[in-house]
């Protein structure tokens, strides 16, 4: 039996449990707001600097973790658009929505339910 779909059948079996759906479904939600959540606080940084209205300096860390989690999701949203096609998936909607849920989105497209 070959090693890579011994792989995917333990990843879909562990996928598909039950208990795991729920936490895989609180990960889902979570991370979707929490994205939206630094697109809206992004856009509002670039709003207030083109206001030339400034921030409290004790802020700064929320800007570079927001943007760190952009960038990551944005990585993970680009690698999904380019595996999609090769599983008959859409690339553009995929990579929006991995962008949204993050590396969960990619474990899906992954184990391809």
């Amino acid at each position: 039996m070959n090693i890579r779909l011994m792989n995917s059948k333990v990843a879909l079996e562990i996928i598909n449990n039950p208990s795991l759906k729920l936490i895989i479904t609180s990960i889902k939600i979570v991370s979707t707001i929490l994205i939206s959540g630094a697109i809206i606080w992004e856009l509002g940084h670039i709003y207030a600097r083109v206001q030339n209205w400034e921030f409290a300096h004790n802020l700064g860390w929320i800007f570079w973790l927001d943007r760190i989690a952009l960038i990551s999701h944005g990585i993970e949203a680009l690698i999904a658009a380019y595996y999609a096609p090769s599983h008959n998936k859409n690339p553009f909607k995929y990579s929006i929505y991995t962008f949204f849920v993050g590396t969960v989105g990619l474990l899906e497209l992954k184990v391809e339910k």
